[in-house]
């Protein structure tokens, strides 16, 4: 079912839900969290499918604040929202309200959310596009406890990262390291195996517009404490992602790369090559992912801020000597 409500207010809209779980039997009760995703008019409907996907794991309230600042309508359209709530098989296991605000509607951004949020219940925030500068100390972010963004949606992921770096608050992650979650389960559990040599240097492959192959080489050089060098395909090849990583040790090099889409390739020193299941994660997988968790990620803060960091020095230093 979906009900549209032109030209109305947020407490109206709550009304209307009220209104929706009497009448209809539509309920909200058993709703573990608030996703309020921030988006631009046009570009919500692929993040309201994967969160609508994703609530059959994590069943919540989706608010879309979709806005249209007044400078981009150059003062055609006055101050006005439009809403649309969408419940049933419209929204998965989810109740979705879209806000759709224009002109100066779209400058109090936690006003318009506040009243919809779901009482005594966390609140995850989710830019799925190009995401503001330090967004824990925007108004979303403020009564967010997880902050999720996507470096790889930025003009440069890589400047994206080392922004995010600087603005690093707990509790802020992003998709470039969520993809990289089978990827450093992969290489963790080839470490485990013997001969349990130490890794003298390592070699990460990727695109160049990866800022996931960059988070990889950071996290294995915070890890392992070894060189890490950094192979980018230029842009325009039509290469995506991250393409592989080669572990050397005394007795040969590991490599675990991913010549297909799916499927990845383990080369081991006096082994047979494996085959490996290693898909390119979808919207939906990276979000239900950080549902699962609404403390801080440690880890990803460590990376972020200090393999990163230690990563770009190092690249840095190296630019020097040659």
């Amino acid at each position: 079912m979906i009900v549209d409500l032109p030209d109305t207010t947020t407490s109206k809209v709550s009304k209307k839900l009220v209104t929706l779980r009497e009448d209809g039997g539509v309920v909200s009760l058993g709703r573990v969290l608030t996703l309020v995703i921030v988006s631009q008019l046009g570009e919500e409907e692929e993040a309201i499918e994967a969160a609508n996907d994703a609530s059959r794991e994590h069943p919540m309230r989706v608010l879309v604040l979709s806005r249209i600042p007044a400078d981009e309508e150059g003062g055609a359209k006055p101050a006005r929202i439009d809403a649309e709530i969408r419940v049933g098989g419209d929204a998965g296991a989810s109740e979705v309200i879209i806000l759709r605000a224009y002109g100066d509607a779209a400058s109090n951004e936690d006003s318009l959310v506040n009243g919809l949020l779901l009482p005594d219940a966390p609140v995850v925030a989710w830019w799925p596009i190009e995401a503001p500068a330090d967004v824990a100390h925007t108004a979303i972010g403020r009564i967010a406890q997880r902050r999720i963004t996507d470096a790889s949606e930025h003009v440069d992921p890589h400047a994206a990262l080392v922004e995010i770096a600087h603005t690093y608050s707990p509790g802020d992650t992003d998709f470039a390291w969520t993809r990289l979650t089978l990827w450093r389960a992969q290489l963790a559990a080839v470490l485990d195996q013997p001969p349990y040599e130490p890794v003298t240097a390592v070699t990460v492959s990727g695109a160049a517009d990866s800022a996931s192959t960059v988070l990889l080489a950071a996290w294995l050089r915070m890890q392992l404490k070894v060189p890490v060098t950094q192979e980018l395909t230029p842009r325009g090849s039509g290469d995506t992602g991250i393409h592989g990583v080669t572990l050397s040790r005394a007795s040969g090099d590991i490599v675990l790369e991913r010549p297909v889409d799916n499927v990845a390739k383990l080369t081991q020193p006096n082994q047979p090559i494996h085959e490996l299941a290693l898909p390119r994660r979808s919207l939906r997988d990276c979000l239900a992912e950080e549902l699962r968790r609404l403390d801080p990620d440690p880890l990803y803060g460590e990376v972020i801020t200090k393999g990163l960091i230690s990563l770009e020095n190092e690249a840095l230093a190296s630019e020097g000597t040659n």
